[in-house]
């Protein structure tokens, strides 16, 4: 950990009241008018009408229907009486936030910021903005009629491909799916970098709210003369990418501080090209938000080989160590450790030690010897599997089957190094332990719950070559070729997740090479020709036929091919290794391999640093089925929140349920079972004296790699938004 303090304000000016953070109630977190419910991202309300005794009452008081392809993972924010969603249809609608009725709806080109969106407000309220980014470009609407304002930017729009010293030609894609943070007058973005060779840098850039000029930027892949320059090879900042925020981030805004959690630099899984520490990918960075200068950072893991992104939201408590009130962050990590940290120095709350780690043997690699690990809290995922842990719920064949791959594999535990000459494990898996949305904390108790995930990977690198497009080959060859230079890096050489485009409809298949769905980003036209997405297509339609005949003489970039020219200059001689990312290890049914719970809600109490108690989330509908529950979903894809009801709310997606939990113990409170699968971050807000909770749910819900043995594809007529409340009192009649 190294820390850079700046001047910070005085106690006096810490203690703002809770009206300039929230908006115009005077009550702390009353309103949800941020993504995650606050500019801190606790995913807490203080309202309490809704409560432990009650809950079991919740009823629909309103239902916006919601068809589509596009709407969600989306988490609503909620102002005045107004609820701002996103539309199956890619629009962005504002609904009467008491009866869901649509007030208006601002049609959206391209792929939306689909997890959230950004409100702002001038300081006499004139001026109110929603601000949300589409295909690259960040837009604004005025958030009382929906109409662009073309003020912003050049003609309404701000391209964010520009400015990353790359060139934007280059750029397929740099928008998160996570809509950033609003501070004065700024708007702070991560950015969604991809995660291959060659992929753009993730800096973290803080554009003016009015205009649209980029007001501050900090280099997450050092530049010559700035920290952390010395972790990466000298020319790396060149050809480098990745060390981005595509998840969440949270401000303590008295303060003015920013914590942005960072994730891996590219490639992911291989890094010969990266010799170093590299920072700052993997770290949770403390940035001034006036000026985006550092103010301490630290590094979860050096030289990532894992993908082990840092993506959930840090949360901000004031809890009791050694007797004296202390500010905190603390940072949900996808493999399964919880850093707790002072708030303003970066001094770790209790001790995190360096532990020597196997090194890597894939040839060129140079893995980082040791890597940190918390003494305090415990883990909240599992980061070893052993042959006892193979799920119990196989028949007895595949599980000897799979014992025989375990015992074969290299399998040491959390940081078990890549491997190009036989599969390796990798505990917790690639989606985490902790992903986006995965905590809420409670300020008035000091603790912390995590949505907690376990399913081991199983990864095996193989040495990519370099595939030449040929001038005198078939449309199926070069088709190949392309497949090589676009898609290989994540799809591999077996067409991971790929079907024939004919079996998906070839026009419903362009448009999410386009358009980008769930973890796949898009390609633009400037990036990906229509002649090259052509080929690709042909050869995907019969691959048997795209074999490049070792004769055949490369076409020049000119002629369709990817543009070397935009590529940045990468270290000569050095050999590439790939392996699929995601590469989550199911069974023949489509089952973990390890056995359940796979999925948990964790409660630590941050004062003693320790956890509470721990519940499953979910179920699995074949297992249910067959009676077997309460072993946790697959891959939940929904956050917790906490109430000051002593609630916590948690849906699963998979099995369709909505559920409410003792806060205090895990005790199931209420459930609630749909015909789709809920998706996102709920929203509790009040209007008319009313509380309410608001669910996204769509009728298939994401993730890409979910099986029928874990996923109930949801009714269309299903999807949309979900509001519940208690029972509505009837009015007392009026005497004359």
């Amino acid at each position: 950990m190294r820390t850079e303090l700046g001047k910070l304000p005085a106690l006096s000016s810490i203690l703002l009241s809770f009206a300039s953070m929230h908006g115009q109630s005077s009550r702390p977190y009353a309103i949800w008018k941020d993504y995650a419910g606050g500019p801190d991202a606790m995913q807490y309300s203080s309202l309490d009408q809704i409560s432990k005794s009650n809950v079991h009452q919740l009823e629909l008081a309103w239902f916006h229907p919601s068809p589509g392809e596009g709407g969600g993972p989306f988490s609503p924010i909620v102002v005045d009486g107004v609820i701002y969603v996103l539309q199956g249809d890619r629009s962005i609608s504002a609904l009467e936030a008491g009866t869901g009725k649509r007030i208006w709806s601002h049609p959206v080109e391209g792929r939306p910021t689909n997890r959230g969106i950004n409100y702002w407000e001038s300081k006499d309220r004139s001026d109110r903005r929603l601000i949300f980014s589409a295909n690259s470009y960040l837009q604004e609407i005025n958030a009382k009629t929906g109409i662009t304002i073309n003020t912003f930017g050049k003609d309404g729009r701000v391209d964010l491909r520009e400015g990353l010293d790359r060139d934007p030609r280059g750029i397929r894609n740099i928008q998160s799916s996570n809509p950033g943070r609003v501070f004065e007058n700024l708007i702070i973005l991560g950015s969604a970098t991809g995660e291959g060779f060659g992929s753009p840098p993730g800096d973290i850039r803080a554009f003016d709210v009015l205009t649209g000029k980029l007001m501050w930027t900090f280099h997450t892949i050092p530049r010559p003369g700035e920290f952390g320059y010395d972790t990466w090879p000298p020319e790396a900042y060149k050809y480098a990418g990745g060390a981005n925020n595509w998840g969440e981030m949270s401000l303590d805004v008295a303060r003015g501080i920013l914590y942005v959690p960072l994730g891996s630099p590219t490639y992911d899984l291989y890094g010969a090209d990266r010799p170093g520490a590299n920072l700052f990918g993997n770290c949770l960075v403390a940035l001034d938000a006036r000026t985006g200068k550092r103010l301490w950072h630290f590094q979860t893991v050096h030289h990532d080989l894992w993908d082990y992104d840092l993506t959930t939201a840090p949360k901000l408590l004031t809890v009791r160590n050694n007797g004296k009130k202390v500010d905190i962050v603390a940072q949900a990590s996808k493999h399964g450790f919880l850093f707790v940290f002072d708030r303003v120095t970066g001094q770790p709350l209790w001790p995190i030690e360096e532990r020597p780690v196997s090194r890597s043997t894939v040839p060129g690699e140079q893995s980082s010897p040791t890597q940190p690990f918390p003494t305090k809290p415990p883990p909240f995922s599992r980061q070893k599997f052993s042959d006892a842990q193979i799920n119990p719920h196989l028949d007895p064949a595949e599980r000897e089957l799979l014992k025989g791959i375990l015992l074969k594999a290299q399998n040491e535990g959390v940081f078990t190094p890549s491997s190009h000459l036989r599969n390796h494990i990798q505990i917790p898996g690639a989606f985490g332990g902790a992903n986006w949305g995965a905590a809420a904390a409670d300020p008035a108790t000091g603790m912390l719950y995590v949505r907690a995930y376990d399913a081991p990977s199983i990864r095996r690198l193989t040495e990519r070559t370099e595939v030449r497009v040929p001038a005198n080959g078939t449309l199926e060859q070069r088709g190949f070729a392309f497949y090589h230079q676009y898609c290989y890096t994540c799809h591999g050489p077996e067409r991971v997740a790929i079907t024939a485009p004919s079996s998906y409809g070839v026009e419903a298949f362009r448009k999410v090479v386009r358009d980008g769905r769930e973890q796949m980003p898009g390609f633009a036209e400037e990036v990906l020709r229509p002649d090259t997405l052509d080929a690709i297509i042909a050869y995907l339609e019969k691959p048997e036929t795209g074999a490049i005949p070792p004769e055949a003489e490369p076409v020049s970039s000119g002629s369709g091919a990817a543009r070397d020219d935009l590529r940045p200059a990468r270290p000569p001689g050095l050999k590439q290794f790939t392996g699929p990312f995601g590469a989550q290890w199911l069974s023949k049914e489509g089952l973990p391999v390890i056995g359940p719970p796979w999925a948990e809600l964790v409660a630590y109490d941050l004062n003693e640093g320790v956890i509470k108690w721990r519940t499953p989330i979910g179920n699995i509908p074949t297992l249910a089925a067959k009676g077997i529950t309460n072993t946790g979903g697959y891959r939940p894809r929904t956050g917790p929140v906490v109430t000051a009801g002593g609630v916590v709310f948690q849906a699963t997606g998979g099995d369709q349920t909505l559920r409410a939990y003792d806060k205090d113990n895990g005790r199931l409170l209420w459930e609630k079972r749909l015909e789709g699968n809920p998706d996102g971050i709920p929203a509790v807000y009040e209007t008319g004296g009313r509380q309410y909770v608001v669910f996204c749910v769509r009728a298939d819900s994401g993730g890409g790699s979910r099986t029928p043995a874990m996923f109930i594809p949801g009714k269309p007529q299903s999807q949309g938004y979900y509001a519940f409340a208690l029972p509505a009192r009837p009015r007392r009649p009026v005497r004359k």
